[in-house]
């Protein structure tokens, strides 16, 4: 008898085991199995992994511009966000993530981080309304009048010469060397929150920069940038010369 109530009693444990786990016992959970990485499609798992070392958390910017400002939502559109983060951008620290490309990322995974993108950060902005410059330049801005456009709008933080003040300098040969052209617009219009630096509307109080303002003061920047990148300045190769010339005890 005892042994017949043991029986039972084991064989009413195992059935409510089994309805309480919904299971087989030893079988795994569907939600404790690891999903591959080509499959996942969560926002902050991409994000967090792919983007979020150069962009910052949350898209608040880092060693990059910010992607969650609405403002840069407002002049990037899906296909541009889409194209840059498949494709890179050439020359710049802008990797390819697609497949396709070299990179990681399937085009839904890619979708995935567009979307995030947008439904997250891209609310509540009126940006639009405030009539921004185009994401791209609508015609070739002129690299003179851009010096004035610089004198105006920038030189305050960053110097007459555009070798730094308040702010950094942003003729730095390195510098240039790793951003693009578009990648310089980008930044005058939207700015970098981040760092403190001010978009089109508030370099100067109530003068906002138009578009051919901004056309023109990339166009200068651009004419800084040095034609061979990594080589070095004439005045270091000078110095180098005239120092190599006094260790030999030649006439200079």
């Amino acid at each position: 008898m005892k042994r017949t109530v043991l029986f039972l009693t084991v064989l009413t444990l195992s059935a409510t085991a089994c309805n309480v786990f919904k299971r087989p016992p030893g079988r795994p959970a569907a939600d404790s199995q690891e999903i591959p990485p080509g499959e996942i499609t969560d926002f902050n798992v991409l994000y967090g992994k792919n983007c979020a070392g150069c962009h910052g958390e949350d898209g608040r910017g880092g060693a990059a511009i910010g992607l969650g400002d609405p403002l840069y939502l407002a002049i990037a559109d899906d296909a541009t966000i889409r194209r840059v983060t498949a494709d890179g951008v050439s020359g710049t620290a802008m990797a390819p993530f697609a497949r396709s490309s070299g990179g990681m990322l399937s085009k839904e995974q890619i979708d995935a981080i567009v979307t995030g993108m947008r439904t997250r950060w891209g609310k509540g902005n009126n940006s639009g309304s405030l009539n921004p410059p185009p994401y791209r330049a609508q015609a070739a801005g002129d690299a003179k009048r851009g010096a004035t456009v610089y004198a105006t709008y920038c030189s305050s933080c960053h110097g007459a010469d555009g070798r730094g003040g308040k702010a950094s300098s942003i003729v730095d040969g390195s510098f240039l060397a790793l951003v693009s052209d578009q990648g310089l617009r980008t930044t005058v219009i939207v700015g970098r929150p981040d760092l403190g630096a001010p978009d089109w509307r508030n370099n100067v109080p109530d003068k906002p920069m138009s578009p051919e303002d901004v056309s023109d003061v990339v166009a200068w920047l651009v004419a800084q940038r040095s034609q061979f990148p990594g080589q070095p300045y004439a005045s270091a190769k000078l110095a180098r010369s005239a120092s190599s010339i006094a260790r030999r005890g030649e006439p200079q």
